[in-house]
């Protein structure tokens, strides 16, 4: 009993009236969860044959541990539309995303009811896709790792999917992974300590924004389409003082910023080439692991505080837990962290308009709480957590 009330109260008290009101509205919850679902999370970095093929692995045994307590985590919340960063790419669905849903979701995990997602989306990314140049500039011409044009060992790693309970309008999914860098104005340069540029101008030319892609993926919950923005910008680490994963990810943030802005779209073009950013008075939810916070760790602030800024989001709310707030007593921040390693990393900000919210949180019990052994290590499910929101659909 002490388990199933935990998990009622977590969801909040908006959730339990929704669920004795006899006048139904459309309650929708949309969540985020980098699931750490890449080879190097079950084979060490270097190991010889890591690919997707170690993932296809772990979906058809049914039995990794790991993905049995993210689909336990998953199947507690139940989210209508959540964003699995870092799952990845497996072109076949019936080894990857089906596999998971067929051989995790749709079982009942640590005494949690199995959930369904009928609908899903994902697309191929640039992590992993060699380059033919030295885009870290060391001298070495390794094709993958830091000369992939987004950090990978092999194409697809880090990838993300899309699980929908709502039908997708796959014709009208808009895709960003071939737009370059340089076709947007103001895009942060990098240089060197010389002051010349750190890319020479055939790659600068040729460098896609993003580091694994950007989505626009419509979803349709009845008559209404809700535009579901997914992306998983690159760590603004790992680099230099010339701060390129920094300035990258800053870039890739603002890709949104100007996206849901009226005034600031027209450079954008997707991968057929249409232009433009999304057209006025949609609703829409961003989410994603974006790695960057507006109060504290390595990235360009400002990137992602101007997206919370944006006066179309609804960022009255931060969601929060217990764990989180317990696992950094000294920090105040600590509340709304969705990382282990300290930072409000992931983020669902769902539109002003078309939305009223109702409640929010991150999946984090405190020690000692039901399912707190499911976020007691990495290990245990992933370095991340998910986060989620509940609103209405008006």
């Amino acid at each position: 009993m002490n388990k199933i009330f935990f998990i009622l109260s977590m969801l909040s008290y908006g959730a339990l009236f929704s669920q004795s009101n006899p006048k139904k509205k459309h309650e929708l919850t949309f969540a985020t969860y980098n699931v750490s679902m890449e080879s190097e999370n079950y084979f060490p970095r270097g190991t010889k044959g890591n690919s997707e093929q170690v993932l296809i692995d772990q979906l058809n045994s049914g039995t990794n541990v790991q993905i049995k307590n993210i689909a336990q985590i998953i199947q507690t919340v139940r989210p209508d539309v959540i964003l699995l960063n870092e799952f990845d790419y497996i072109e076949n669905p019936e080894l990857g995303v089906k596999a998971f849903i067929k051989n995790y979701l749709k079982i009942g995990q640590g005494g949690a009811k199995a959930i369904n997602y009928p609908y899903y989306y994902y697309s191929t990314v640039n992590t992993g896709q060699p380059s033919p140049y030295d885009l870290n500039n060391d001298g070495k011409l390794d094709n993958f790792g830091n000369d992939a044009w987004g950090f990978g060992m092999y194409p697809g790693q880090y990838a993300m999917v899309l699980l929908s309970k709502y039908p997708i309008d796959v014709q009208a999914v808009r895709t960003f992974q071939n737009f370059k860098w340089k076709d947007m104005p103001g895009a942060l340069l990098i240089k060197k300590p010389d002051g010349s540029d750190w890319y020479r101008e055939e790659v600068w030319a040729q460098f896609p924004l993003s580091s694994k892609s950007h989505w626009d993926v419509p979803v349709k919950i009845g008559k209404k389409t809700v535009h579901i923005l997914a992306s998983h910008p690159t760590p603004a680490s790992f680099d230099g003082d010339e701060d390129r994963n920094g300035k990258r990810n800053h870039d890739e943030i603002r890709f949104w910023r100007d996206y849901i802005s009226d005034n600031s779209a027209s450079y954008i073009y997707d991968d057929k080439g249409l232009k433009g950013g999304l057209s006025a008075n949609s609703r829409f939810v961003i989410l994603g692991d974006q790695n960057a916070s507006p109060v504290e760790g390595s990235a360009i602030r400002e990137g992602i505080k101007s997206l919370l800024d944006n006066p179309k989001i609804n960022n009255e709310f931060a969601p929060s837990s217990k764990g989180g707030m317990e696992y950094s007593p000294q920090n105040p921040f600590g509340i709304n962290h969705t990382a282990f390693w300290r930072m409000r990393a992931d983020y669902v900000l769902p539109s002003k308009l078309g939305f009223k919210v109702i409640s929010s949180g991150v999946f984090w019990p405190a020690k000692g709480e039901p399912m707190s052994e499911l976020v007691e290590k990495r290990e245990s499910s992933s370095d991340h957590r998910l986060v989620w929101v509940k609103v209405i659909l008006e």
